[in-house]
């Protein structure tokens, strides 16, 4: 191939872009001068010049249009293409995930992932509840709500539907508890707040006393430890809990719910690696089997 050196194509092309010599310059980290000392050698290389010099600045030849927008394209597919390369050359996978799901989906199955993909390291931290990506520092979260932030992408997982929930154990001593007034009376848990039960209640229709008694859990685990073991009833995100409610360590109380526009997804960087995209793909189909 018949090509003019690299440095004189990268300086014409963040020029093109910006449209600025010295814009170019400070984001290829040189000087005006070298920047437009670079685009004077390609201007002699193709025998035209490539931009019109103005009092106010330069501007595109409307001949070197087409250049641009291929160079352009170009260094971008180049730039997407090295980072993959990259990232695949790492073969590892740092995850975090909030604890109701790293100990209920993530940590059961993970043995599974392991075996299939051994040349896969994977590190697990624990995240905070509606963390963002890049505050985690790793490659996947796990998490309550998307993440919009530019460069993200975010799979949905779980909904975050809740609704009541007790052990069979306790529904045999405190009763069916088939009615809102029936649960209004039964043993409250609850989690971090009593809110959540107030909010429950108003969409009931059933008006909450106005201190709802019951132990309050700040950690999520807590709560669902206390309530499989029965020691009362839980409002519970049905979905994450579709394997003790399956087995029968925790019964389904009442339909009435609230959070169902609310969800746990799975995110990640746009562009993704290998192990990191196997890993995503494992977990959605894990979770949605």
């Amino acid at each position: 191939m018949t090509l003019p050196p690299l440095g004189m194509l990268r300086a014409f092309e963040a020029a093109a872009r910006l449209a600025s010599f010295s814009r170019a310059a400070d984001e290829l980290h040189v000087t005006h001068a070298a920047v437009s000392h670079q685009i004077r050698l390609l201007e002699a290389w193709f025998g035209r010049p490539l931009f019109l010099r103005e009092k106010r600045g330069v501007r595109l030849a409307s001949e070197a249009e087409s250049l641009a927008a291929t160079l352009t394209a170009s260094f971008e597919r180049i730039a997407m293409e090295t980072e993959l390369l990259r990232l695949n050359a790492k073969a590892q996978v740092s995850v975090a995930c909030i604890p109701s799901i790293a100990t209920r989906w993530l940590i059961p199955a993970l043995s599974g992932f392991l075996g299939n993909h051994p040349e896969v390291d994977v590190k697990v931290v624990y995240a905070m509840a509606e963390q963002q990506l890049r505050e985690t520092g790793c490659d996947i979260l796990i998490t309550l709500g998307a993440d919009k932030s530019e460069g993200t992408r975010s799979d949905r997982l779980f909904s975050r539907i809740n609704r009541p929930v007790a052990s069979p154990r306790y529904r045999e001593r405190k009763g069916a508890l088939n009615s809102p007034q029936a649960i209004a009376s039964a043993d409250l848990l609850h989690d971090e707040t009593t809110s959540r039960w107030r909010d429950w209640f108003a969409r009931a229709g059933q008006e909450a006393t106005q201190t709802l008694r019951g132990p309050v859990f700040q950690d999520f685990n807590l709560l669902a430890t206390a309530v499989i073991a029965g020691h009362g009833v839980a409002l519970c995100p049905v979905e994450v809990f579709r394997r003790e409610i399956e087995s029968g360590d925790l019964v389904v109380l009442s339909e009435i719910a609230t959070l169902e526009d609310e969800g746990y997804f799975l995110i990640t960087k746009t562009t993704r690696s290998k192990a990191v995209a196997a890993f995503s793909d494992w977990f959605s189909a894990i979770v949605k089997a």
